[in-house]
């Protein structure tokens, strides 16, 4: 049996952190001005014309219970990573082609890294 040194064990869950570390949430706070007017976030979040997003990373798609969800999104299967957040964050007809949010997606990574390490600030 191999036994890991503390060194070689950081060597391998810093790049989890590294990338965990990405974005800026006070530019993040401003770019999710263009999400706030149909998303909320926070303690008394509630759904509105989309779903609350406070928890969403680690939080099955379609599973907010004061939300109706198309039923493409509502079918979808799967957990809200961020990985899979950026990639529907930048294009969410391809993620989840016949969802109903009517919004084409986020051209520029660092505005979706921000918005990323926005929303972490309302993980608990």
């Amino acid at each position: 049996m191999k036994v890991l040194t503390p060194i070689a064990i950081l060597l391998c869950v810093l790049p989890v952190f590294v990338q965990a570390a990405t974005g800026d949430a006070l530019a993040g706070r401003a770019a999710f001005a263009k999400c706030a007017s149909c998303h909320a976030v926070g303690p008394s979040a509630r759904a509105g014309f989309g779903p609350q997003l406070s928890n969403v990373i680690g939080r099955k798609a379609g599973s907010t219970t004061d939300f109706k969800y198309s039923p493409a999104m509502a079918s979808a299967g799967f957990i809200w990573t961020e990985d899979k957040l950026r990639a529907f964050l930048k294009a969410p007809s391809d993620v989840v082609p016949g969802n109903k949010m009517r919004f084409w997606g986020i051209g520029s990574d660092k505005q979706i890294d921000d918005i990323l390490a926005y929303l972490r600030t309302f993980q608990q």
